[in-house]
Formats: structure tokens, sequence, C-alpha cells
């Protein structure tokens, strides 16, 4: 019996999300994001900018000269968060089945509902566009990978300026068929330098993918051609996954000017393993290893890392370790475009801890719980840690 697995996509999330704040948004030019002064980037773009080429990831410049009446507002990511729960909420009174990929992006696996496939997606958009206020598009399809491509193509043939609120429905049996005419970048794995290896070849759509044998795509891409075979096919069996591990946590800024002073970007390190470090306690994890990550002017990037000898959540230790990583790469009074802390390798702290961990956890709980709702109310930088004189 195939299964009825659902793509579902919020349409321009950020931007539904303002207009419900702001109804004479509708229709008008804007988008979420950076300001162009400090290298902003578009977030989340309204359908009407989207005629004049503004989309997202796209500079704030770039959009602004594409569009000089373009609107730009800041982004308001606590109540995008709020909404995306609402939305996610709906979803789980129709299957427990839920594997959320982002705050506007979820798979649904809904084989066991006995309506058909079509029909339960089209009441779910109903209901949460009712109960929300939000726009979304479906793909229903057999499995995952043609889900996700059914929602793609659905929004693209509704372009009417304005939110897509499209369902693609690609019947059991049907997707080899449905992919044929697509170009092979709308194919998962296939980036644009794959994209350009198979054009060598003569491979431009997915329906010439298929026609090559997999033993031959093998030998020109190895193991990645042969799964190019399967999925241009239309074959995928992965279950839908209702839950994911961390794998890890980070934090990151861009300054909006080059920053070389040594205390600003103490500063910025310290606050940002205070707020890894209240990430990882929020979900009861922690990391064994610290990680920095340092991008030049120029965009040269780089990242180093240290293992501890034992995970750890506290604030103070991740900050010495990822001061100790920037110090040893970083020249004094040498400009910093970007500055990242991360720890990776997270664990659950339900095991023996080290000595060590004894040592830097013994902290009244009342305090740590007086500390998250301060921050909870006030916002990250209402509490921070203290430096001595002379001290980062």
């Amino acid at each position: 019996m195939p299964r009825k697995i659902l793509h579902f996509d919020l349409d321009a999330f950020f931007c539904a999300v303002e207009e419900l704040n702001d109804p004479t948004l509708h229709g008008l030019p804007f988008a979420v994001g950076g300001r162009p002064d400090e290298r902003g980037v578009v977030a989340s773009c309204s359908y009407a900018a989207r005629r004049f080429g503004v989309r997202s990831a796209m500079p704030m410049g770039q959009a602004l000269r594409l569009c000089p009446g373009l609107r730009i507002l800041p982004g308001r990511h606590s109540r995008y968060s709020a909404k995306s729960r609402e939305a996610m909420a709906i979803l789980r009174q129709f299957t427990p089945l839920v594997e959320q990929l982002s705050i506007d992006e979820a798979f649904l696996d809904v084989t066991d509902r006995p309506e058909e496939a079509g029909a339960l997606a089209r009441v779910i958009q109903e209901r949460v566009l009712g109960e929300t206020g939000l726009p979304c598009s479906l793909g229903v399809a057999a499995n995952k990978l043609v889900a996700k491509i059914a929602t793609d193509v659905g929004k693209a043939a509704r372009q009417t300026g304005t939110y897509p609120n499209a369902i693609q429905f690609v019947p059991p049996g049907e997707e080899a068929a449905f992919l044929a005419p697509l170009p092979v970048e709308m194919l998962w794995g296939v980036g644009p330098k794959t994209a350009a290896r198979l054009a060598e070849l003569g491979i431009r759509r997915i329906g010439e993918l298929v026609r090559w044998p997999p033993a031959d795509l093998g030998r020109h891409f190895g193991q990645h051609g042969r799964d190019l075979a399967r999925r241009a096919r239309g074959e995928d069996d992965r279950p839908v996954v209702t839950a994911r591990e961390a794998k890890s946590v980070s934090q990151e800024i861009t300054f909006s000017r080059d920053a070389s002073d040594r205390q600003r970007l103490l500063d910025e390190l310290k606050s940002q393993s205070e707020r890894v470090a209240r990430m990882l306690k929020s979900q009861n994890l922690r990391g064994a290893t610290v990680k920095i990550k340092l991008r030049w002017p120029d965009f040269t990037t780089l990242t180093r890392q240290t293992t501890l000898a034992a995970p750890t959540d506290d604030a103070a230790r991740i900050y010495e370790t990822a001061r100790a990583l920037f110090e040893k790469n970083w020249r004094p009074g040498k400009p910093v475009r970007l500055l990242g802390v991360g720890m990776s390798r997270l664990q659950s702290p339900s095991r023996q801890l080290s000595l060590w961990d004894q040592s830097i956890e013994k902290r009244d709980p009342r305090l740590e719980a007086a500390l998250r709702e301060l921050r909870a109310r006030f916002g990250d930088d209402a509490i921070a840690r203290g430096r001595k004189p002379g001290q980062g």
C-alpha cells in the first residue's frame, strides 16, 4: 500500500506574519531582514517584491537597487516562533507523524488516515489559514522526495503576485513521469557543480537522467551518481522522523562594520558563549567540542575547534575555550567581519559527572531558575557575567 506523505510549507512565512500585524502591507513590495547599511540580507520578501527580482538571502542593498521602493522591516523572531508553534500544533492534530524541518516547513505521514491524501491536504490548508491566518502550500505524494518537489512545482505554477496557497498531488506510480520534464537542479543532491557536470553529459532534465544507466552514472559520479539515478525515478523510502537529535548549537554575528578592537571582539565572544550555554540548558544537553568561526573582510573563513575532557554546558568554560582558540588565530588589529561560537558532540547529561563537571556545576538551582526567568522577560542581555578589571 503506497504511503501518503504531505510536505507542508508556510508561504513567505515572515511576511505573512507581518501582514497579520499590519494589513496595509498586503500587496506592497516589502522585505524582512537587516538594513543595507549594516550588511543586512533578505530573510523573506513579499510576492510583490519578488516581481522585481528580490529573493531570500539576497543582500539588502541589492534588493533596494532592484526595487527602490522596497520597505524593510526588522525581524520579530519571537512572534514568528509563536505563530510557527500554532501551525505545527494543527498539523499534529491530524497525525503524530510530523517531521518539522524548519520554522515554516514540515513533512507529515498520513498513511493511516482514511481520507484521500489530496482532500486531506485541502482540509489542513483551510484549517491553518482559518485558525492562524497563515497561507500555506502542500505537496502530496508517496514519499518525501517527490512531495517536497511537488510543493515547489505547485507554488511556481501559481504566480499570482500573492500567496500561492498551492496544492500539488502526484499519484502513486506517476513519480517518474511527474519528475521527467523538471530541471535536474530540482532534484535533491544536485547543486551547481553537479548540474554543470551533468550538463556536460547532455543531461539537463530529470527524465534525461533516468535514461542513463545507473552504472554509467556511477562511473562518472560514484555512489552519488547511483543515488541520483534512484531519485530521478522518484524512489525514496526515508521515513518521516518525528524527533531529531541536535548535532550542534551555535551563535554568530556579522558586524555592520569590520571589528578590530580586541575587547569588543572578546565581549561578543563572551556574549555568544553565554547564549550557546543557555541553548544547551534549554535542550538538556552538554557539548564536548567547542568551535569558533572567523571571517575576514575578504570573506576568507576559518573554523577552529577543540574537544574538552568532559562535556559541559557551562558558559565560563565555553568562553575560556573559545577565547583560547580566538587568541591563537587572531592577530591584534586584524579586522573581523564575522565571529561565531558553537558546541558539537552533544549528549544528555544523564550520566556520572566527572570531577571537573561537579566542581563547576554546584550552582543553586533557584538562582538558575531566576536567571532564566529574567532573561525570558527582559531579553538575553538583562543579566550577563561580569569580568575582572583588565580581563576579557
